[in-house]
């Protein structure tokens, strides 16, 4: 039987080719984010959907829904110094980044247990096991969301649901593009000089293609990674064993 799939933050980079590797794989894959035209432009089912709103998200679900695999890839990064980062920045660091795996989880997660299959797939970050300089907001956020996978997979264990989280680290996404705009806008570096700041703690000196994190999800999400469960899964190149 055809699985269906709903992956948040559908529209572009990692969910993007998350689409694309498992429907070649067979799934009936629906993409949800708030920019209908980058939705449309996917080709992909789609809803419109806004993970920080508990309404917005109901709605997609029931439109859109069941599910038995849910990717709850929409994020948002965004960086301050500690003491320079404002209540505005924290609240929409930890409303995207958390509170929208929360929503999903909770709509998603009591039909996957009902049926006795589910895949819960946070896409989180390095940042969800290891603190950076002036992500103090974004680092947190990824931190929660990783506890929160730990604590739904501990409570789901037994009614055939998993729930992990792929920690990737910095990845070839127009987040680390627009990211390079402004460190070249600021600094005078060059391009190239401002990629160094990404690359030089990845062993591979380069950075993390999306299709890489996309074949790590669909693997979490086949049959074959029923055990799997609760893990936050590196893809960084080694970044964190050196």
């Amino acid at each position: 039987m055809i699985k269906n799939v709903l992956i948040t933050g559908g529209g572009s980079g990692i969910g993007l080719e998350t689409a694309k590797r498992m429907v070649a794989d067979g799934y009936s894959v629906t993409v949800s984010g708030r920019n209908e035209e980058r939705l449309t432009e996917s080709g992909f089912n789609y809803v419109v959907m806004d993970v920080t709103d508990e309404e917005s998200v109901n709605a997609g679900f029931k439109s859109a829904g069941p599910f038995d695999i849910v990717v709850s890839n929409a994020g948002v990064a965004k960086t301050a110094p500690s003491m320079k980062t404002t209540l505005a920045l924290w609240q929409e660091m930890i409303a995207v980044n958390m509170t929208g795996a929360f929503l999903c989880a909770k709509a998603a997660l009591p039909a996957m247990a009902e049926n006795g299959f589910g895949r819960f797939v946070v896409v989180a970050s390095t940042s969800a096991v290891k603190a950076y300089p002036y992500t103090m907001a974004y680092t947190s956020s990824k931190h929660g969301a990783l506890g929160l996978v730990r604590s739904l997979a501990a409570e789901f264990a037994t009614t055939g649901v998993t729930c992990n989280a792929v920690c990737p680290g910095f990845t070839d996404t127009e987040i680390v593009s627009s990211s390079i705009e402004n460190i070249v806008a600021k600094t005078g570096r060059t391009p190239a000089q401002a990629m160094q700041a990404f690359t030089k703690d990845n062993p591979m000196k380069r950075l993390v293609e999306p299709s890489e994190v996309a074949e790590t999800i669909n693997w979490i999400c086949s049959a074959g990674a029923a055990s799997i469960n609760g893990q936050a899964i590196i893809v960084d190149g080694g970044e964190l064993i050196t």
